[in-house]
């Protein structure tokens, strides 16, 4: 039989055919290289040598001992059974059971030498040991120490002893045929395997260390190509654009903080001296600015806008909602009512007229600042000018999105906004392209939160103390998962609490409801009247987790709160703390929570620390649920964790970013197969197209 190549369709590679070639198909397994890179998703611990007085029931050990009789029959369902039983050094004996393995008489025989693993357990007459994993031994030979077995992903109807076997018959022949893709000095500075020894360690490791040395070396080859396509994507970015410069010279800085009429921090100080010294510049700023809830974010952006239009340019602020939308619209109206700015609001339920008015404001230069939803992002709108891009909640806005509203020659700056803050390791990958700025010291007087943990026993108390807190001229939020029964889940819904407070413990209170399927003119006529205290319980969905700003309500309940993210539930937590009155939250798990989930409630109880517990919701939940991070375009990560690997993710990133300088463009022989790989990967989500 030739020897296979890299390519060869996997169905004639020893011991798989047509049918087990169907199988790994469904795993995305196709050619002979699909298999060789196809990781072990575990190792099977290497199990101790024992002796039968060490024996212990149910328990994986090993033994060394002499096959003494064999037998084989066939059970009454039809199942093929070969026994045999081995003497065990150092005395007794065990029986060993193999089901539908016939092939394992033309390796056995009475006085062959074996060592045998499994699972033993005791019988009345003796121990046992079914379907067993043998090594055979010469006359005289000395058992190796034992090594860790691969364990991979299955699909129905392949067996693990069969993806073994079919790694073992038909790889080792391809491994000499793979070519290196790290230069040697990336090897070096990361200390990596080779490729070659990498996958002989990946598939048959000599221990443990070489299967963990193993998964390092393409966990690193992973992250780094990641790296290096965002790190290609600034250099692009950087090299090719170009933006209006906006000086903070000292008379407009002056100016600006003037107009903001706020005692800054010294995080909002040293923010808003980044976010300057990148406006002073032609490279197109793009920085993410992130702060915990209430740290004050929308002042940055406020003083970027102004700086822009202060030079005749415009600027955009997109936000994911109309609620958001039009309360930025009325903060921002009143902090420049006395200005010459002229702003506008854009949103999807715009009537036609002022729609189309608002666009031909916009291309003519007759709107300095305008702000908006995704409608922003319609091929209609033409700027005149366009000098800033920000965009509040960027997680909810994927790459291709955030590209939209660049234009043809001059770039805008760009600055995006989380109120979710983010894990360093995400923001070196999912938001690699992006500088960081970082707000954590809230403003002077805002009030603390308290938070607890609920039970149904203590609903009723909880309910009386909302009741006591709405008599002091409080207002209240009441959080649950979804909008109506319409499941037989035992799910709290906005429409069963509104019908269960009213005629309950609050039918002394005005209620109301809020959902995302209300029309939007209904959302912002309840919003509206909350914010002026017609209401003194809004029963909602999560809708109001962002940008929702109501002073007066320092009360939530959080229903079902296992259900929602810790990032989620932090920002909920936000809208009773932007007053200077004492916040009040109570969160209560579902009937049967699970362990995890309690973990995840317990965190959310004892800290108001969103950076923490940010890094927490990563570790648990991991990161395609924490941020929305697969909004971003990036394809999944295959053997890499952000969390797990985060010491790899920070190093990497070094190192790209050294080739980069070092060669621009990945331009040298050396990094001809990794820039290949790069491109490959990435040249398409991050528009990489210009790279030769």
């Amino acid at each position: 039989m030739p020897i296979p190549r890299l390519f060869t369709p996997v169905q004639y590679l020893p011991g798989v055919g047509p049918l087990r070639a169907q199988l790994l198909a469904r795993l995305g397994i196709h050619r002979a290289v699909d298999l060789l890179f196809f990781f072990p998703r575990a190792y099977e611990p290497v199990a101790a040598l024992r002796s039968v007085q060490e024996f212990a029931e149910n328990e994986r050990i090993s033994f060394v001992g002499t096959i003494g009789d064999l037998d084989q029959r066939v059970t009454q369902s039809g199942k093929h059974l070969l026994g045999a039983v081995a003497q065990v050094d150092g005395g007794g004996f065990t029986r060993l059971l193999w089901y539908n393995q016939p092939y394992r008489l033309n390796e056995l025989k009475i006085g062959q030498r074996i060592v045998a693993t499994g699972t033993v357990r005791s019988t009345v007459l003796n121990w046992e040991m079914v379907q067993p994993q043998l090594v055979l031994l010469g006359n005289d030979e000395v058992p190796e120490s034992q090594k860790p077995l691969p364990i991979y992903s299955l699909t129905d109807g392949l067996k693990q002893s069969s993806v073994r076997r079919m790694i073992a018959d038909g790889l080792p022949a391809l491994i000499d045929q793979v070519d290196e893709v790290l230069p040697a000095e990336v090897c070096e500075l990361l200390e990596l395997l080779s490729i070659r020894d990498a996958l002989r360690q990946l598939h048959w490791p000599t221990d443990m260390r070489g299967a963990d040395n193993a998964r390092r070396r393409f966990i690193a080859q992973e992250l780094l190509v990641l790296q290096l396509a965002i790190a290609i994507q600034r250099q692009l970015r950087d090299s090719k654009s170009s933006a209006p410069c906006c000086e903070p010279s000292g008379k407009i800085h002056s100016r600006i903080l003037n107009r903001l009429g706020f005692m800054l921090t010294g995080d909002q100080e040293r923010a808003i001296a980044e976010v300057g010294h990148d406006m002073n510049r032609t490279v197109p700023m793009s920085r993410l600015l992130q702060g915990d809830v209430g740290t004050g974010k929308t002042v940055v952006a406020q003083y970027a806008m102004l700086l822009c239009v202060a030079y005749g340019y415009q600027a955009a602020l997109m936000v994911p909602t109309e609620v958001l939308a039009q309360q930025h619209d009325r903060t921002l109206r009143r902090s420049l009512a006395s200005s010459r700015v002229r702003m506008g609001l854009l949103t999807g339920s715009l009537a036609r007229a002022q729609r189309q008015q608002l666009l031909e404001q916009l291309a003519a230069g007759e709107i300095d600042l305008v702000i908006g939803t995704q409608a922003l992002l319609s091929e209609e709108i033409k700027f005149k000018n366009l000098g800033l891009v920000i965009v509040d909640e960027q997680h909810r806005f994927g790459v291709e999105q955030r590209a939209r509203l660049r234009q043809d020659g001059l770039q805008p700056h760009y600055l995006v906004l989380s109120a979710t803050p983010i894990p360093r390791t995400i923001a070196m990958t999912a938001l690699g392209d992006l500088d960081v700025s970082v707000i954590r010291q809230r403003p002077p007087g805002r009030g603390d939160v308290k938070t607890y943990l609920g039970c149904a026993d203590s609903k009723e108390s909880w309910w009386r103390f909302v009741d006591e807190q709405i008599a002091k001229g409080r207002q209240a939020y009441v959080i649950a998962p979804r909008v109506n029964d319409a499941s037989d889940e035992e799910i709290a819904s906005v429409e069963g609490v509104m019908l269960h407070l009213a005629k309950g413990p609050f039918s002394h209170r005005k209620l109301e409801m809020l959902h995302g399927r209300l029309p939007s003119e209904r959302k912002e006529e309840i919003l509206m009247r909350f914010a002026e205290g017609e209401i003194d319980i809004l029963i909602s969905t999560t809708v109001v987790e962002v940008g929702i700003d109501v002073p007066n309500a320092t009360v939530m309940t959080i229903l079902d709160a296992d259900r929602l993210g810790l990032a989620q539930l932090h920002q909920l937590r936000g809208r009773v703390s932007r007053g200077t009155g004492l916040g009040y939250v109570c969160a209560f798990p579902s009937v049967g929570s699970d362990a995890d989930d309690n973990q995840r409630l317990a965190a959310f109880e004892k800290t108001n620390d969103g950076f923490e517990l940010a890094e927490l919701d990563l570790r648990l939940r991991g990161p395609g649920d924490l941020m929305g991070t697969r909004q971003h375009g990036l394809p999944p990560l295959r053997i890499a964790n952000l969390s797990r690997d985060a010491l790899l993710v920070e190093q990497t990133r070094e190192v790209a970013r050294m080739l980069i300088a070092k060669y621009p463009g990945l331009d040298h022989p050396s990094l001809e197969r990794l820039k290949k790989q790069v491109l490959n990967r990435y040249s398409q989500t991050l528009q990489l197209s210009d790279v030769g």
